[in-house]
C-alpha cells in the first residue's frame, strides 16, 4: 500500500476530513507545537484536518479558530473523531489579509493573541514549477505577515511553502523575528511533493535587536549573579554587572521574554 492510500485510508476510518491531518500530527511530534490550553489559528483551513489534530492537542480547555474564504463545515458532533476532550472550534470565512477578517480574529482569540498560528496554504497548481514555487511563497508571507500581528510573545508559527529560489529569502526573514528556524518535511508528505514546512519557534517581541549598543542602569541581580537591566519592560542579562552601575553593553542574545548583552565598557 503507497503512503497515499495509507494516509487518505485512516482519514476516513478515524473521522479526519483529509489526508493532511497526519502531516500536523507529525509536525507536532517533531517540533512540539501545541501545549494543553493553547489558542491555535489554522489560516486557509478548509476543509478542517488540521483543525481537528489543532483541536485534540489542546483539549476543551483550548481555543481553536479557523479562517478560509471558503466556509468550512461544523466540526460537530456528527464528525466520527477525537475522544471528547478537544477544543470548541470556531471558524470564520474571510480573506485573512482584510483588516475585517483580522479585527474578528483578534476578537475572537482575545488580547493575550495566539499561541500557534498554522497555516497549510497551497497555490492552484499552474504545472509551471517556478510559478507555483513563487505563488507558495507569497501565500505563506502572508501567513507570516498575519502571524506577527496575532501571536503572544514565545508563540510559534507554521507555514508551508514548494522548494525553490525564494525559500532561503522567506527562511530568513521568518528566522528574524523568532528564536529560530527549522525546515520539517513530514512523512505523510506524498513522494512527489516538493513541500516543506517552515517551523518558527518562540516569537521574539524584544524592544531591542542583536547587535545592538545600549546604556543601561543595572537595577537588580538575577539568580546566578547576572546584573538586570530594563528596556521597556524587558529583562536584559548582563554579567559583570551589579546592581546600582550604569554600563554599556551589546545585545548578543534575544530570547521571547529576555535577553542577554555583553558588558562593553
Amino acid at each position: 500500500m503507497t503512503r497515499k492510500d495509507m494516509y487518505y485510508n485512516r482519514s476516513k476510518q478515524e473521522g479526519y476530513r483529509s489526508r493532511a491531518a497526519y502531516k500536523l500530527r507529525q509536525l507536532d511530534e517533531t517540533a512540539s507545537l501545541f501545549d494543553r490550553d493553547d489558542t491555535v489559528v489554522d489560516l486557509g483551513a478548509a476543509p478542517g484536518g488540521w483543525l481537528q489534530i489543532a483541536a485534540e492537542r489542546v483539549g476543551a480547555g483550548g481555543t481553536v479558530v479557523g479562517v478560509d474564504l471558503q466556509r468550512i463545515r461544523d466540526l460537530d458532533a456528527e464528525d466520527d473523531w477525537g475522544d471528547g476532550d478537544v477544543a470548541t472550534v470556531e471558524t470564520i470565512r474571510g480573506d485573512m489579509t482584510e483588516e475585517k477578517t483580522t479585527d474578528r480574529l483578534r476578537e475572537t482569540i482575545g488580547e493575550r493573541g495566539a499561541d500557534v498560528v498554522i497555516s497549510d496554504m497551497a497555490p492552484n497548481m499552474t504545472g509551471e514549477y517556478g510559478l507555483d514555487h513563487a505563488r507558495s511563497v507569497h501565500l505563506a508571507r502572508q501567513a507570516f505577515e498575519v502571524a506577527l500581528d496575532l501571536l503572544a510573545p514565545g508563540g510559534d508559527l507554521v507555514v508551508k511553502v514548494f522548494q525553490g529560489k525564494d525559500l532561503a529569502d522567506l527562511e530568513s526573514d521568518i528566522e528574524a523575528e523568532f528564536e529560530y528556524v527549522r525546515t520539517v518535511s513530514p512523512r505523510a508528505s506524498r513522494d512527489s511533493s516538493s513541500e516543506v514546512y517552515l517551523v518558527a519557534k518562540g516569537r521574539l517581541t524584544a524592544p531591542v535587536s542583536e547587535g545592538d549598543r545600549l546604556t543601561v542602569e543595572i537595577v537588580g541581580s538575577g539568580e546566578e549573579g547576572d546584573g538586570i537591566a530594563k528596556r521597556d519592560g524587558y529583562t536584559i542579562f548582563v554579567p559583570g554587572a551589579s546592581e546600582g552601575e550604569t554600563v554599556e553593553v551589546v545585545v548578543d542574545d534575544l530570547k521571547p521574554k529576555f535577553g542577554f548583552a555583553e558588558r562593553v565598557d
